[in-house]
């Protein structure tokens, strides 16, 4: 019984002294690429899908990505872009645009380019909806991008 304390000190020490180098980089989201869409402002149509497409990097491994739509019917803001987009005048919505959905990247890549065919019903109101998307790596650290666009 004793020399559980010392045994317990021993790995902990050894644990310490791993060679192995911490993840401490944050992902990437790129939607600078020719391909990337939608961009900040750019307008999606009712009634009609659309392929969501970025390109996601890490030092190390990814590990899972994020869409959310929602709508921004009353201008709150978590927009990440320097570009402001002309608002439409505050509303209520009967029927807005929700979209949330998780995506596991497998394989632990270091790029990843992600395609998802987004189905935009005829009915949902028109309007101002931001567009977050969210990168996770495999250590856990996560990038945000906040975009605003328009469904019409």
């Amino acid at each position: 019984m004793k020399y559980i304390p010392l045994l317990a000190l021993v790995i902990l020490i050894s644990a310490s002294c791993s060679n192995e180098t911490p993840d401490m980089e944050y992902p990437q989201i790129d939607l600078a690429y020719g391909g990337a869409f939608p961009v900040q402002c750019s307008v999606i149509e009712r009634g009609k899908p659309f392929v969501f497409k970025a390109r996601f990097t890490d030092n190390a491994a990814l590990g899972s990505f994020s869409v959310d739509i929602h709508d921004n019917f009353d201008q709150h803001s978590h927009s990440t872009e320097v570009q402001q987009c002309v608002m439409d005048d505050k509303k209520e919505g009967e029927s807005p645009f929700i979209y949330i959905r998780s995506f596991d990247i497998s394989g632990s890549p270091h790029l990843y380019e992600a395609e998802v065919e987004i189905d935009v019903p005829a009915d949902v109101d028109p309007g101002d909806y931001h567009m977050m998307i969210r990168v996770t790596d495999r250590d856990g650290w996560q990038t945000m991008r906040g975009l605003s666009i328009k469904i019409r």
